[in-house]
């Protein structure tokens, strides 16, 4: 830490109680109190320097050279400061340094020590020791927190404002092409521990190892210093992320509830002793709103963790209206980024339900509305092949936000206080698109037709209208088949789907083995071709034959398959008529489309329209499992 010795008698003061007595082996002829403690001075040394002082002794003078007294309550640094202003006019050696030179500079402004009154006098030294402060970052950032104790006289001689500008400064230069220590925490030491150069210790020096080496000293400015000290920053071109991350780590020193909620594994984690004793609410709840204010607006910037983390706060420390909107908004912006396991918010209103369900149909609303937007103001671009390829790494926001929200639907179905048009209001908001396949879907539905058996057949049949039985999987399928907990319309046209599927499979290993032959056997003459022993066409018909094996094996296996669900369709009905009603009632024509006549249409299968409006056009189509036939 930079220091600066002035004066050079030796001490000449010394302290009884809440008085400072000066030694010179003079009597005191003036008294000077500032709060509890009482300076006995002499007048000439004070005349000397003072301006103010000059004035007060002449005005409160009786001329009989008898001692009186004067107060200065308001100089700022208290009796602190005067002490050292004291010594100076004596002459008495005192050190400044960056600790002590802020109230000392205002302290001279306040008591009007001019050069008028004396060649080098303390408004001078202090500005000039001053300037070198502010060419250290250690020392500036010191500088800066001292300034609180005499901030209104500070402020008026833009100490603050050069501090806060030094800093930003320096911040967004590269530390190490000008030699500036400390990165992290600075310590508060005497000047005899510092080393001789500069009045900087490179003792403990260390060099910066990335853009995050100045978080830790600014996060101990208190909240309106620090916020002045981020928009200066800002505004010189700081990255968003570092300032996004910056804020995050003054958030979790000064808001206990942030820690206590999740431990945020990154590389500014704040450890528990550093942490301050905890504010009252109404503090934390300021500074939430502030910190608000503070993060950039940049999508993605800040983590979608600690977002939620932070509107979790906010409903614990009631925040305002427009900083949890404001909050719901980014969360929303950017919630392909998010965990289920941040979405599940404690209930902190009246609803009944574990979780706050409206706060994620609000953040869910939110998402639709910005990828419409950002979809309108996006011409439509051909996506290429390469694209189509690409697995996970093409998953559209709009397709992870899905998935979340089916995960999010199972997590929260067993709640038995969660009522089934909130259920069916958030499943219906992600549109059909967006689902390649509705197995998340369907288990959070099945979880919550579990939780809820009381609810009627109707709710059920509204409820299972939200997925798509042809955009189940195998094992979904066959899962849903055997389900009593669902409808008897959806188990069947989850059988009738499987069955349209089961032929497509078939058709396509006809296909190919028709393909096979033809490729092997062209014209029908390949027994005509000359065969001299080579391993390429005996090798070439053995795999013909091994296809064929494989088809008619496969076939077998769906021909079983096949039986098995006519025996299951055949175990819902148990009278002709009932069946008759119940095919009816499913939109079944019991004519197949082999029995119809010549001058029938053939069978139209149109793809489903919403997840809430999906009606199914099973006209002139009959169920007939088990009908294969292999020559």
């Amino acid at each position: 830490m930079a220091f600066l010795r002035l004066g050079s008698k030796s001490e000449a003061f010394h302290r009884e109680g809440h008085s400072w007595i000066c030694t010179t082996g003079l009597p005191s002829d003036v008294s000077i109190n500032i709060g509890e403690m009482s300076f006995h001075l002499h007048k000439f040394p004070l005349l000397s320097r003072s301006g103010l002082l000059s004035k007060l002794i002449e005005d409160s003078s009786s001329g009989d050279g008898s001692s009186f007294s004067l107060r200065l309550n308001d100089i700022p640094g208290g009796a602190k400061a005067f002490e050292l202003i004291s010594k100076f006019c004596y002459g008495v050696k005192i050190e400044l340094t960056a600790l002590n030179v802020v109230s000392i500079r205002c302290a001279a402004e306040y008591l009007q020590m001019t050069d008028d009154y004396g060649d080098g006098n303390l408004i001078m030294q202090t500005e000039s020791f001053l300037n070198e402060v502010l060419g250290n970052w250690a020392d500036s950032i010191r500088a800066l927190e001292t300034c609180e104790e005499v901030l209104p006289y500070a402020e008026e001689l833009h100490i603050v404002s050069r501090c806060i500008d030094s800093l930003a400064m320096k911040a967004c230069a590269d530390p190490s092409l000008f030699n500036w220590p400390l990165p992290g925490r600075v310590t508060k030491q005497s000047p005899e521990n510092t080393g001789l150069w500069n009045g900087i210790s490179t003792a403990t020096k260390t060099q910066p190892t990335g853009e995050d080496w100045w978080y830790e000293d600014v996060s101990f400015l208190s909240l309106p210093l620090y916020k002045r000290l981020i928009l200066a920053i800002e505004s010189r071109g700081m990255r968003p992320e570092s300032i996004a991350a910056s804020v995050v780590h003054y958030a979790r020193r000064y808001l206990p509830l942030m820690n206590r909620q999740s431990s945020f594994n990154d590389a500014n984690h704040v450890n528990p002793g550093t942490t301050i004793s905890n504010p009252s609410e109404a503090d934390q709840r300021a500074l939430l709103e502030e910190i608000v204010g503070l993060l950039p607006t940049k999508k993605g910037v800040t983590s979608s963790k600690f977002l939620i983390r932070l509107l979790r706060t906010a409903m614990v420390l009631h925040a305002s209206p427009s900083c949890k909107e404001n909050l719901e908004k980014r969360v929303g912006a950017q919630l392909d980024q998010a965990l289920l396991v941040d979405l599940l918010i404690p209930n902190m209103g009246y609803s009944e339900t574990l979780y706050d369900i409206d706060c994620v149909q609000r953040i869910l609303d939110h998402f639709m509305l910005v990828e419409q937007a950002a979809a309108i103001a996006t011409p439509p671009c051909i996506v290429e092949e390469a694209q189509l390829m690409n697995g996970s790494d093409s998953l559209t926001p709009m397709t992870m936000v899905a998935t979340l929200m089916d995960g999010f639907l199972a997590e929260v179905a067993p709640d038995v206080n969660f009522k089934l048009p909130k259920f069916e209001a958030l499943a219906a908001t992600i549109p059909d698109y967006a689902r390649p396949l509705d197995d998340g879907l369907y288990h959070a539905i099945d979880v919550y037709l579990k939780a809820h058996p009381w609810i009627t057949d109707l709710e059920r049949e509204q409820l299972c209208r939200l997925m798509n039985c042809q955009k189940l999987s195998l094992e979904a399928s066959t899962h849903a088949a055997q389900n009593e907990r669902l409808p008897l319309r959806v188990i069947v046209q989850v059988l009738f789907f499987e069955q349209l599927r089961l032929r497509t499979s078939i058709s396509g290993w006809f296909f190919v083995s028709d393909n096979l032959e033809n490729s092997q056997n062209p014209g029908g003459k390949i027994g005509l071709l000359k065969n001299d022993g080579s391993h390429p066409i005996n090798s070439a018909q053995d795999c013909a034959t091994g296809g064929q094996d494989d088809v008619k094996h496969r076939v077998s296996e769906l021909e079983k398959e096949c039986l098995s669900m006519k025996e299951e369709l055949q175990k819902l009905v148990k009278t002709k008529r009932s069946w008759r009603n119940f095919t009816r009632r499913l939109g079944f024509n019991k004519k197949s489309h082999s029995c119809c006549p010549k001058g029938s249409k053939p069978t139209n299968l149109r793809a489903p329209q919403s997840s809430m409006n999906r009606q199914h056009n099973y006209e002139n189509i009959e169920v007939v499992p088990g009908s294969l036939k292999v020559n």
